[in-house]
């Protein structure tokens, strides 16, 4: 589910909840008013964290995961996350002309992957490659590129670096595109197949027509 409105969710039931026990500690059960505020606060809270833990439980067991893998895989892509951000930023820190469809197309492919595998973590099994080597391959490049394209004089050696740098770059979009592929394979295979039906119902359907125009 979309996280704002898994919180505007909680927050609904949350809010009623909190107003319904501050009105029955104030009026029906006589208690303070700052007394009947705490426990108004913390029922609502209860509520709004139990709603939460729910729907976590309920998320899990949908994408047939455990808790213990569910929590290794959220680990990483917190952390994959942050490294996408310094991506970002080290790509857009290089104002050329030159590399800016690179520098959108990396950032895109990065952020795909990271989004499919967010709705469906199962999904992260497929995307190892990319969030164990390729990203932080990636990262660590694009920082380096960034720094040195930035130096006021280049010399002989520093260009040569950086066109090896930009080469690199390119041959780990291929790579990212291909963890994109291998993300969406089961996607790919499914909708092949889908077609290959349709196709051999469209030619069941012709032959049959034909073969109608045929004994007319």
């Amino acid at each position: 589910m979309n996280p704002f409105l898994s919180f505007l969710i909680r927050t609904f039931f949350a809010i009623p909840t909190t107003i319904v026990v501050w009105l029955v500690s104030y009026f029906a059960l006589e208690q303070t008013f700052f007394l009947s505020t705490v426990f108004a606060i913390v029922a609502g809270a209860i509520v709004f964290y139990m709603i939460k833990a729910i729907s976590k439980t309920r998320f899990i067991k949908r994408n047939g995961l455990t808790r213990k893998e569910f929590g290794y895989i959220e680990t990483n892509l917190e952390e994959a996350k942050r490294k996408i951000n310094r991506l970002n930023k080290a790509l857009f820190s290089v104002r050329s002309v030159a590399s800016f469809k690179q520098t959108i197309d990396i950032v895109r492919i990065s952020r795909k992957i990271y989004s499919i595998t967010k709705k469906e973590p199962r999904r992260f099994y497929k995307a190892e490659k990319f969030y164990f080597s390729h990203l932080d391959s990636i990262v660590e490049l694009s920082e380096k590129y960034a720094f040195l394209v930035s130096q006021p004089k280049k010399n002989m050696e520093l260009e040569n670096s950086l066109r090896d740098t930009r080469l690199t770059i390119e041959e780990l979009t291929d790579t990212l595109e291909k963890d994109l592929y291998e993300v969406l394979s089961n996607d790919i295979d499914e909708l092949n197949f889908e077609l290959d039906v349709a196709k051999k119902s469209i030619k069941t359907f012709n032959d049959r027509e034909d073969e109608s125009r045929r004994i007319k």
